[in-house]
């Protein structure tokens, strides 16, 4: 009988601890340790929009430039593409190329772009314009300027049986001090001349070759003398519209299937848009990734219209096609090993 009111005092206790325990609220002490983690926002939703994902984190991150993969497929063809994108007023971007600055040929060695990531410490590199070897020696087939410094100038002939001779203006990607980047067409006569042309020389493979580019032909010529430029072809987009100027710049005249614009290939490409944005472009193609067989030059200009760039000029492509971030590879390169070249591109933060 003595232990009764023990009892009743432990259940009414355990009762008024259930009690406690279901009107109370959880104790959330360590919630007010942690910080609201920042809201991610994404720089170009205008490129997302168009369906490109943003992988810089992915691909070991830049701290000036942003990087984005292609949708699976474009216009119906299947698709592997990345760009690399950054503002002008964050990234600087110039060009590393072999010394050869008139055509004379040099013993400099050409370079894989990994072997130019290691050169330059650059965060993105993409392979440059044309070039060749020959007894020897590497050529630079397209215009390499950096710090105002010619390192190669575009051919200022070509010829189909090496009888009959052309004289072709071609294009270049170039900014000089104090302005935006821009693309045009430039023909070096040799010397210390060198001029730069709003148009191209109207030639064709099927007619006969037009008189030598001077000061007054195809049009008024302005000296060329940029900071920065590199070579290339054909001149994709020009003030926002297509121009895609492969025949006038006598690009693939041996008549190859394999060679010819209306075929798909891996491609490069470099552009800006109208706000000051830099593009780099690569795409994958022949058949890395089945089913990829890469751009003619007339998607790859609609394809970089529809990022918004303005003007924009094709590089060298196929096998020397590669972008790295980071010297890290964005593509599967179609040699099935970086190819070396003469030139690259590159971005590093100013």
């Amino acid at each position: 009988m003595k232990t009764l009111p023990v009892i009743s005092l432990l259940l009414l206790l355990l009762s008024c601890s259930n009690a406690a325990s279901t009107d109370m609220p959880a104790w959330r002490w360590e919630d007010k340790d942690q910080p609201t983690p920042p809201e991610v926002v994404e720089p170009f939703p205008a490129i997302v929009n168009q369906g490109w994902t943003n992988v810089t984190e992915d691909l070991m991150g830049l701290d000036f430039a942003q990087v984005y993969r292609s949708p699976a497929s474009i216009s119906g063809n299947k698709t592997v593409a990345y760009i690399a994108v950054a503002r002008l007023s964050e990234a600087q971007w110039d060009v590393a190329s072999i010394d050869d600055p008139q055509i004379q040929g040099t013993t400099d060695a050409l370079k894989t772009p990994a072997q130019w990531y290691a050169l330059t410490g650059a965060g993105l590199i993409l392979n440059g314009g044309y070039f060749f070897s020959e007894g020897g020696k590497q050529y630079n087939a397209s215009v390499a300027v950096s710090q105002s410094r010619t390192y190669g100038v575009n051919i200022n002939y070509a010829s189909q049986d090496w009888v009959t001779m052309y004289y072709p203006t071609r294009g270049v990607f170039y900014q000089n001090a104090g302005a935006a980047p821009t693309v045009g067409w430039t023909y070096w006569p040799g010397g210390a001349k060198h001029y730069l042309y709003g148009q191209p020389a109207g030639n064709s493979w099927s007619a006969d070759p037009l008189q030598v580019p001077d000061a007054a032909f195809p049009v008024a010529a302005a000296d060329f003398n940029p900071v920065t430029a590199i070579g290339g072809g054909p001149v994709l987009l020009k003030d926002g519209e297509i121009v895609n100027s492969w025949e006038a710049e006598l690009l693939y005249g041996d008549g190859a299937d394999d060679k010819m614009p209306e075929a798909r290939h891996p491609r490069s490409a470099i552009g800006v848009t109208a706000d000051g944005l830099l593009i780099l472009f690569v795409c994958e193609g022949r058949g890395m990734t089945e089913g990829v067989a890469g751009m003619t030059f007339a998607e790859e200009a609609a394809v970089l219209r529809s990022l918004g760039c303005t003007d924009a000029l094709n590089l060298d492509g196929g096998g020397s096609s590669c972008l790295l971030v980071n010297g890290q590879e964005t593509i599967k390169v179609s040699d099935g090993a970086q190819r070396p070249v003469a030139n690259v591109v590159y971005l590093r933060k100013k």
